[in-house]
């Protein structure tokens, strides 16, 4: 999976630790890519903002974060307020790669996830972002049976070598300084899985079909 060819990549995200959790092996194979890492949310969070600048120094890649709404009553944020802060985060409009959260989410269910999902595949359907080519993480967690499990059908799956989890476990665990009970740690995935579109036709008909399976 190494790829030694720069690209431009945005990663979009709804919470700090999304990018490690989903993404962290992919990000970290890849030193080549020029990432740009946003989440949404918690940009005013004195503990999880520090730490998701500290993660963007370990992953040698620059990002940013918003601040939208993301309480325990999880009210569904307005679809072009959020469409626009995305762009407004974004420095650029036109990457090679954008990976974002699944419609479905990742696991039954976060709503902040299948929102952000929703308004990046929008925005590239609308040409408000361009992209070469578009993944969504591919994870599911059997209507809350097991923890999330990446799909092994999924377009691009595969595992990560043992020193490339370590350095993702430690991430979670040392830098955003989750403990060894947590769900984040319970869960943090062995396998890393995408499903991938190079045209926003085809994204925007799997979105409209729900998004777990293609």
């Amino acid at each position: 999976m190494i790829d030694i060819i720069p690209k431009k990549v945005a990663i979009i995200v709804a919470h700090p630790d999304d990018e490690i959790l989903w993404a962290g092996g992919t990000i970290m194979e890849h030193p080549m890519w020029n990432c740009f890492i946003v989440s949404v949310c918690r940009g005013s969070d004195v503990d999880r903002a520090p730490k998701f600048y500290k993660a963007l120094k370990v992953l040698k890649s620059e990002g940013t974060m918003g601040d939208m709404d993301d309480g325990p009553e999880q009210i569904p944020l307005d679809d072009v307020e959020l469409e626009q802060t995305i762009l407004n985060l974004l420095p650029k409009k036109d990457y090679d790669l954008i990976i974002t959260h699944n419609p479905n989410g990742e696991y039954t269910r976060h709503l902040r996830h299948e929102e952000v999902s929703k308004a990046v595949i929008n925005l590239w359907r609308n040409n408000k972002i361009n992209t070469n080519e578009l993944q969504t993480f591919a994870y599911e967690d059997g209507n809350k049976k097991h923890f999330p499990r990446p799909i092994k059908s999924a377009t691009i799956y595969y595992p990560l070598s043992k020193d490339l989890w370590q350095r993702k476990y430690a991430i979670l665990n040392e830098t955003y300084g989750f403990e060894k009970n947590s769900w984040e740690l319970q869960t943090t995935p062995r396998e890393e899985a995408f499903w991938q579109f190079t045209n926003s036709f085809d994204a925007n008909k799997w979105l409209n079909k729900g998004g777990l399976h293609k």
